[in-house]
């Protein structure tokens, strides 16, 4: 017999979280004291639902976990089938990365005085249990894959605004810009509450 999900830690992280933002704190302060309140979430896999963690043979999905009811965040876990990625993109809004499974690589980029985007350093390799955090103030435009070929990871998102509702932009080696609003892969949310 399987363990029972432990939905208490995502209700304890959100609760946690609404706390911190109640408040107002600096955009910095919600990265650094946010990223151990994740970091804490992150350390266990006992609490996703497996629903919101199953692949999509074609692309990476988006499944929404928690949405504030006044969309100062969202809780979201972003599921990689081997070798999936990102389109270069931003987030407009402040945001956290933690692992829950496998790795994942982020390669950040920057404007260049032409306009055009360039590749910033080398690729980030986020491993289980760690954050990495984005925002516009620290640098916000980045492409994001799965670190395997052959197997499935699964990065748990946090961001300032409910991002499946936020209009944002991927981005042409040019640097110019396609707006899109990303939405969810999900209609029906996991209830933490009970």
């Amino acid at each position: 017999m399987s363990e029972p999900l432990r939905l208490d830690r995502l209700r304890g992280f959100v609760i946690e979280l609404a706390a911190l933002l109640e408040r107002q704190p600096e955009e910095s302060a919600i990265l650094e004291q946010g990223q151990e309140l994740l970091r804490r979430l992150v350390e266990h896999d006992d609490w996703l639902p497996e629903q919101f963690a199953v692949p999509h043979p074609e692309h990476y999905l988006q499944y929404l976990l928690h949405a504030d009811s006044l969309q100062r965040f969202s809780v979201v876990s972003f599921v990689w089938g081997p070798g999936q990625r990102t389109p270069v993109h931003d987030h407009r809004v402040w945001g956290m990365i933690g692992m829950l499974r496998g790795a994942e690589l982020g390669q950040r980029f920057e404007r260049q005085p032409d306009g055009t985007l360039r590749p910033a350093g080398e690729p980030l390799r986020l491993e289980r249990g760690e954050v990495e955090c984005v925002s516009p103030a620290i640098g916000d435009i980045h492409q994001v894959s799965n670190a395997f070929d052959d197997r499935v990871s699964i990065s748990i998102h946090v961001y300032g605004g409910n991002i499946g509702a936020v209009k944002r932009a991927v981005y042409q080696a040019d640097g110019s810009e396609k707006l899109f609003i990303s939405g969810y892969s999900n209609s029906l949310l996991p209830n933490i509450w009970s």
